[in-house]
């Protein structure tokens, strides 16, 4: 199919150029942050009261700078119509604020009373696609500056603003009109942090709703927002009336393009109607906007905005001043509005093709370069991340053209007037919910009314990522609606109730276990105590046995020694000589005992037991020399107060029969003798022993009188039966 013709239109005008200017912003302990002096304007002349810039001083140092050494801020400007030759349009700021300690001043004014000292280098240009180079040589400048300690020599300052005023001269900054990736912005760091919501935030800003942008580091918050519009190509080149809501010159210039050049990648994006300007009458673009422009965001003639702010004082009235908060601190990205919620989600074609993006990024990405895959290839760089979100873009209104056509013709039984190799509606791959959304907007109504109604003869109306539903596809959708639910939001508060309960349930464990375990000790202790108190008690026991033992022992070895010396007595005694003298005593016994005793002689007889008048004590006679000693143990129990009796005269034989004494001898060969004089005898003999026998006796009693006798106690008492025989 041939191209249609299109209507020849006149050249768009060139743009009045703008010189950059320079101007420094203090910030004064009782007025606050004012404008101090300009470089590039006439003596004399401040723009800031002839542009009405009232805000200047409170953009170029943003709320939170002074918590940091070194930060940026980036910002819009109105620069109002002074004559009929210079219409109305935007200007960029961006601007270095830096911090100092006043004692290192060389000088310290009298009116610096803090203990430092805040100033902010701005830089004023009509285009921002130049802010990526510019803010590395505001950077210097500044710390060169302040680096002197002297902020009156300002020196430095002047011949920054004379070079950027002598490259705009010379045309250095037109060389190339396609700068949009010079931007100094990382589109592998936005695609990275929002992963499938990139895409998400794009749709969002062709349907042009308030768009609240929050973050603590102002730099980072401006250079997102400048990310987001550079995917749109040929945007940030066309922004000249982004800085206030009646602006509207972007759209009284456009013509519609006569001509077409395929191999011209700046033709076919004019002709095919990009840029899609999404700042026009009733938009605003505010990279930071302070709370001072907080009434210009609620003014009834502003439809529709991107700012972005660092005072959390808006989170508290999202809802007045956002259709879709994005807060770049926590990640997180809030739709207020449900019809935009709607309108925002994305289908299938839409997610396989941003997880097929940010899958080339992730596996590109390099920690300590993330703007610059670690492969250094082309796939998943910065360019290719640009011509994705190109073609997407082309394949989009293309699509949407075709839309039109295929309503057009909805009524043509044959067909012939559609693509053959198109089958059904290829918008129904964008969303329908997005397309009818967009066709709404004022971009879009800007876009269909200067652009061919065939331009899906040009780029083929089809998405990127169409075809039929996948396992994939299928796994995909079920995480996106999981995360749809919003499961984190709705349950934090449970989670953190839990968290809470769980430590509290920790430390009450940790403490029981703690308190079981001292108990545990406490009991090992204690039984280890009672065995060695037992083990102890067992030693003294066994101490004490064995000392009753030894004494016991020492014990029976004096039994045993005063044994041994009876026996020893009792083999000393010469039983023969012990006879003879036995046999001799009989003897003289019988004859005295049988001799006739006259009638004087026996009147004169007196007894052996005589008292004698000593009061009845027996009268003991020690033996004289010559008679033989008895042993005590062969006396018998006599009579000693009595005479003796015809019966005690008589002892019994070894038959049995009476024997007379004085004729008759025992068994064992002693002669019998009178009881009497044995009896007299011996206990002559045992006088001087009769002492040591009782302490025998009572030795014995002490060391157990009732135990059994032992060896030499019965041969003992064998002996003396032996003898009283």
């Amino acid at each position: 199919m041939s191209l249609p013709p299109t209507p020849t239109t006149a050249e768009k005008p060139p743009r009045q150029s703008f010189v950059p200017l320079v101007s420094v912003v203090d910030f004064h302990h009782a007025r606050g942050p004012e404008v101090e002096r300009w470089f590039g304007v006439e003596e004399g002349r401040d723009p800031a009261v002839e542009y009405d810039w009232t805000l200047l001083p409170f953009m170029a140092l943003s709320d939170g700078a002074h918590a940091l050494t070194e930060d940026f801020s980036y910002f819009t400007l109105l620069r109002p119509a002074t004559d009929p030759d210079t219409p109305p349009t935007s200007l960029f700021g961006i601007s270095c604020t830096r911090q100092m300690d006043a004692s290192q001043l060389l000088h310290r004014p009298a009116d610096v009373t803090r203990s430092t000292v805040q100033k902010a280098v701005v830089v004023i240009a009509d285009s921002p696609q130049y802010f990526g180079m510019l803010r590395e040589r505001l950077s210097v400048v500044t710390a060169a500056w302040f680096a002197q300690r002297e902020f009156s020599d300002v020196e430095i300052l002047r011949r920054f603003q004379e070079s950027l005023a002598d490259e705009k001269a010379r045309g250095l900054m037109h060389e190339d009109e396609d700068r949009d990736q010079y931007l100094g912005l990382s589109l592998r760091e936005l695609v990275r942090e929002f992963r499938w919501q990139t895409l998400v935030l794009l749709k969002c800003c062709l349907l042009q709703p308030k768009m609240l942008f929050f973050g603590t580091r102002c730099e980072r918050l401006c250079l997102t927002q400048f990310s987001l519009v550079s995917l749109i190509p040929g945007l940030l080149r066309n922004l000249q009336d982004s800085a206030g809501p009646e602006l509207n010159s972007y759209e009284k210039e456009l013509t519609m393009p006569t001509s077409l050049r395929t191999s011209d990648r700046n033709s076919l994006l004019s002709y095919m109607g990009l840029p899609l300007q999404i700042f026009g009458k009733g938009s605003l673009f505010g990279p930071y906007t302070p709370l001072q422009q907080l009434d210009v965001l609620a003014d009834f003639g502003t439809k529709s905005y991107i700012v972005g702010s660092t005072n959390s004082l808006l989170l508290q009235q999202k809802d007045r001043y956002s259709d879709i908060l994005i807060n770049l601190d926590e990640g997180t990205i809030n739709v207020t509005s449900p019809s935009l919620k709607a309108a925002l989600q994305l289908s299938t074609p839409d997610r396989r093709w941003i997880d097929f993006i940010t899958q080339n990024v992730n596996d590109t990405w390099d920690e300590t370069n993330p703007s610059r895959p670690k492969t250094m290839g082309y796939v998943g760089s910065e360019e290719f991340i640009r011509v994705q979100f190109e073609e997407y873009l082309l394949s989009l209104i293309a699509s949407v053209k075709y839309h039109a056509h295929l309503a057009r013709h909805a009524r043509n039984p044959h067909g012939v007037m559609l693509l053959p190799e198109i089958d059904g509606d290829p918008s129904h791959d964008f969303h329908p919910d997005f397309v009818d959304a967009w066709q709404r907007t004022d971009n879009f109504r800007l876009w269909n009314t200067h652009t061919d109604s065939h331009l899906f003869d040009i780029v083929e109306p089809r998405h990127p990522c169409a075809g039929g539903l996948t396992i994939e596809d299928v796994q995909r959708r079920i995480t996106q609606q999981v995360q749809d639910m919003h499961w984190d939001e709705r349950f934090a508060q449970g989670k953190e109730v839990l968290g809470r309960n769980l430590a509290a349930g920790r430390e009450k464990a940790s403490t029981l276990f703690g308190r079981i375990y001292a108990d545990m000790e406490g009991l090992r202790e204690a039984q280890r105590r009672r065995v060695e108190e037992a083990r102890q008690q067992q030693q003294q026991q066994q101490q004490q046995q064995q000392q009753q033992q030894q004494q016991q022992q020492q014990q029976v070895g004096e039994v045993r020694r005063m044994g041994l010396e009876g026996s020893r007595w009792w083999c000393g005694v010469d039983l023969a000589k012990a006879q003879q003298t036995m046999q001799s005593v009989g003897s003289k016994a019988g004859a005295f005992v049988n001799t006739p005793l006259s009638g004087s002689r026996a009147d004169e007889k007196q007894p052996l037991n005589n008292t004698n008048g000593n009061n009845g004590n027996k009268i003991k006679r020690r033996p004289v020399s010559g008679d033989s000693t008895v042993p005590s143990l062969l006396t018998s129990p006599t009579k000693a107060n009595t005479p003796p009796t015809d019966e005690e005269n008589r002892m019994p034989s070894a038959g049995g029969k009476d024997t007379e004494t004085t004729s008759k001898t025992n068994g064992n060969g002693i002669a019998a003798v009178h009881p009497e004089v044995a009896n007299l005898a011996i206990r002559e003999k045992k006088a001087g022993e009769i002492d040591d026998a009782d302490e025998t006796d009572d030795e014995k009693e002490k060391t157990g009188g009732g135990k059994p006798p032992s060896p030499l106690d019965t041969e003992a008492a064998k002996a003396q039966e032996v003898w009283g025989r």
